[in-house]
C-alpha cells in the first residue's frame, strides 16, 4: 500500500443556492495524517463528497499525487486510491465480518479467494480477526467502527478519509482508535485525512489541521497553533480547546 498527496484547489459547491463549500484550498502530505475540522454544518462531509466523487464540485479541482480527479465517476475516485467511511456505520448485516471486508477487495480483483485472503490481512492489522465469522450485529461499535475502515481500507487506497469514525466512543475507546490508525499509518503508510469533533483524538493523531466554518478555510496548522487562534476559539472550540 502507497500514500499519495492530495491538493484540494478553490473548490465550490452549492445545493438549491446555498454555497456549502466555498472556494476551499488546502494540501494533504503524503503519507501525514491531517484532520478537517469545524462546527457541524462547517461543510465538512460535504468536501469529503466532492473528494470522493459523490457529486462534482461546481468549481476547482481535485489532485491526487497531482493528477486531477476532475470528471471521474466515484467508483473510477476509489481505484484511483481514494478510500473513505462514513459517519453512519452500515454494514451488510447479511454477510460476516470477512466478507463485508473482502468485498471492499473487489473493487482491485475479480478473485474471490484473493479478496478473502487480503480481507484477512486487513482484519488482522486492525485487530478483528477474531471476529471475522460474527455478523456485524453481533460485535461491539468500536468493533463496527473498526469494520467501517477495514472495508475501506480493503479498497487499497493511496489516502483515507475517515468521518468522524470515532463519534459516541468513550474516551478508552476513543484511545484504542488511535492507537489503530496509528499503526495503520505506520505499518501501511497510506495518508489519512480525518474528520473529527473528538479533539482528544485530533490532537494525539494529526500533524496538520484545517478549520471549516460556513464553508469556508478559517485556518490551518500545527494543533498548536489552530487550537490558540481566536477565530477557531469563538466558532468552535471555546474554553474545551485541548480538553
Amino acid at each position: 500500500m502507497t500514500a499519495a498527496s492530495l491538493s484540494v484547489k478553490g473548490i465550490s459547491k452549492s445545493f438549491s443556492g446555498l454555497r456549502a463549500v466555498d472556494s476551499v484550498s488546502f494540501e494533504v502530505k503524503a503519507g501525514s495524517i491531517q484532520a478537517l475540522i469545524g462546527p457541524n454544518g462547517a461543510g465538512k462531509t460535504t468536501i469529503f463528497n466532492v473528494i470522493a466523487g459523490a457529486f462534482p464540485p461546481d468549481t476547482g479541482d481535485i489532485l491526487l499525487d497531482g493528477q486531477s480527479l476532475g470528471g471521474k465517476r466515484a467508483d473510477q475516485i476509489c481505484r484511483a486510491g481514494v478510500g473513505r467511511t462514513f459517519q453512519i456505520v452500515r454494514p451488510f448485516n447479511d454477510l460476516t465480518v470477512e466478507e463485508n471486508v473482502a468485498i471492499g477487495a473487489l473493487v482491485w480483483t475479480d478473485d474471490v479467494k484473493e479478496a478473502r485472503d487480503y480481507a484477512n490481512e486487513v482484519l488482522k492489522l486492525l485487530g478483528l480477526d477474531d471476529k471475522r465469522t460474527a455478523r456485524p450485529t453481533g460485535i461491539t461499535l468500536p468493533d463496527r467502527k473498526c469494520l467501517e475502515v477495514a472495508r475501506a481500507l480493503a479498497t487499497k487506497p493511496k489516502i483515507l478519509l475517515l468521518d468522524e469514525v470515532m463519534a459516541g466512543l468513550r474516551p478508552t475507546e476513543t484511545d484504542r482508535m488511535v492507537n489503530v490508525f496509528r499503526k495503520l499509518n505506520n505499518e501501511t503508510g497510506v495518508t489519512i485525512l480525518l474528520i473529527e469533533h473528538v479533539m482528544r483524538a485530533v490532537m494525539a493523531l494529526s500533524s496538520h489541521i484545517v478549520v471549516v466554518n460556513y464553508g469556508k478555510v478559517i485556518a490551518e496548522g500545527t494543533p498548536e497553533i489552530v487550537t490558540r487562534d481566536p477565530d477557531v476559539l469563538a466558532c468552535y472550540l471555546g474554553a474545551e480547546a485541548v480538553h
